[in-house]
C-alpha cells in the first residue's frame, strides 16, 4: 500500500507544471522589444529637439522685437506731448507779435495769462499737476525748504512763500516746490504746552 501511494504522488508531481519557474522569452523577441523602445526614444528625442529649437528661435525674435516696440512707444508718446504743446507756442507767438501794438502792459499780461492757463491744461492732460504749497504744512516729500522766516501770526512749520512751483505726475513727485518755511518764535512754540498743563 505504501509503495502504491508513493508512486501515485510521484505521478502527480510529474503531471503538475512547475509554476515557480518564470517563462523565459526567446532572445529574438527581447531584441525586437529593445529595438522598438530605442526607436520610440529616438523619435521622442527628435520631436523635443525640434520643439526646443522652435522655442529658442521664438525667444530670439522676441528679444529683437521688444526693444524696438519700447523705442516706438516712447517715440510716439514724446511726439504726442510735443504736438500738445504746439498750440501754446502759437499763442505765445501771437502775444509777442501783438505786444508792440497793445495799448499797455495789461494786454500783454492778459495774453501771457491765457498761454499760462493753456500750458497748465496741457500738463493736466498728461497727468501732471502743480503742488499746492502756500499756507500748507511743510512736507519734505513735496517741498524743499530754501530758508526759514519768523512770522509770529503764522503757525509753525507752515509754507510762507514759493520760490519755484513743484509738480507731481500720477502721485509721483517730478519736482518738489522750493519754499520758505515759517519758524515760530520759541515763546510761541511753548504756549501750547502751557495750555495743556492748565487743562
Amino acid at each position: 500500500m505504501r509503495k502504491k501511494d508513493k508512486n501515485k504522488n510521484k505521478e502527480k508531481k510529474q503531471q503538475q507544471p512547475q509554476q515557480d519557474q518564470p517563462v523565459q522569452p526567446d532572445d529574438e523577441q527581447l531584441s525586437e522589444e529593445i529595438q522598438q523602445q530605442l526607436e520610440n526614444l529616438r523619435e521622442e528625442n527628435a520631436d523635443m529637439l525640434e520643439r526646443l529649437q522652435r522655442i529658442s528661435a521664438d525667444y530670439a525674435n522676441y528679444q529683437k522685437r521688444v526693444p524696438k516696440q519700447v523705442a516706438d512707444t516712447v517715440s510716439y508718446e514724446r511726439e504726442k506731448i510735443m504736438k500738445s504743446l504746439l498750440p501754446a507756442m502759437d499763442n505765445f507767438e501771437h502775444v509777442l507779435a501783438n505786444a508792440g501794438q497793445s495799448q499797455g502792459a495789461e494786454d500783454v499780461i492778459k495774453g501771457v495769462r491765457i498761454v499760462y492757463d493753456q500750458m497748465c491744461d496741457i500738463l493736466k492732460s498728461h497727468g501732471v499737476e502743480q503742488i499746492d504749497a502756500k499756507d500748507k504744512p511743510f512736507d519734505p516729500a513735496l517741498h524743499q525748504a530754501m530758508m526759514r522766516k519768523e512770522e509770529p501770526e503764522q503757525q509753525d512749520n507752515v509754507v510762507l512763500e514759493e520760490f519755484q512751483r513743484g509738480y507731481i505726475m500720477n502721485d509721483r513727485v517730478l519736482r518738489p516746490s522750493k519754499v520758505v518755511v515759517n519758524k515760530a518764535p520759541a515763546c510761541q512754540q511753548q504756549e501750547p504746552k502751557q495750555d495743556e498743563t492748565d487743562q
